[in-house]
């Protein structure tokens, strides 16, 4: 039985693929690589999303080059994702779950809060946690931090994203999880987990 929903943000309840695609286009133009379209983006990402930027580039990135790119996507991101708004059902969601339930990101925590501050809905959620440090990488050992820092048992905990890595984090804590196809990943390679796949975050919940 699900106690506690545990929620990704960007790709899931922060509707930003547009700011995404847009903030990569501009961090690989001086590549000049053709430009990405959503289903583009979709069909590349991955994470470690410095992974992604290999399979753009085809080659491994060079010393160094990470940290560049990854500084020049946020810059762009910041600013393309101010025009950004919810998903299309998440205020509906996270009013009619009954249960506790937490944000856990993989972006970067001092822009993270007041983000979600700003649309008004901190108070659903008992805990938010972004990465303090650099961003990019897996997110099974922040689940891990996340859970532990609540107290909750994971055996009660469904994990609510839109990316492949969203469900390896929630096995790897012990938690179920379903993935919801409004972000960032292909409903084939999210259904290639063997996990329930969504297309509404209304449609989550039924899994609680």
């Amino acid at each position: 039985m699900t106690k506690h929903i545990i929620w990704d943000w960007n790709g899931t309840l922060f509707h930003d693929i547009d700011a995404v695609v847009g903030a990569t286009n501009e961090v690989f133009r001086p590549y000049a690589l053709p430009e990405l379209t959503p289903d583009g983006f979709r069909a590349v990402y991955t994470r470690p999303i410095w992974v992604a930027y290999e399979r753009m580039l085809g080659r491994p990135l060079n010393e160094g080059e990470w940290e560049l790119l990854d500084v020049g996507f946020h810059e762009h991101y910041y600013r393309l994702s101010d025009v950004c708004g919810l998903a299309a059902d998440a205020l509906l969601a996270l009013t009619s779950w009954t249960g506790t339930q937490s944000l856990c990101s993989m972006a970067p925590h001092d822009h993270l809060v007041p983000k979600v501050d700003s649309f008004g809905i901190t108070t659903h959620f008992t805990r938010i946690d972004g990465l303090l440090g650099m961003t990019g990488g897996e997110k099974a050992v922040h689940m891990t931090a996340h859970i532990e820092a609540m107290g909750v048992d994971a055996g009660e905990v469904l994990v609510i994203g839109d990316s492949v890595d969203d469900g390896l984090a929630a096995r790897h804590v012990g938690a179920r999880a379903v993935l919801y196809t409004g972000g960032m990943t292909t409903r084939a390679e999210l259904a290639g987990t063997g996990l329930p796949v969504v297309d509404t975050l209304a449609e989550a919940l039924d899994y609680a």
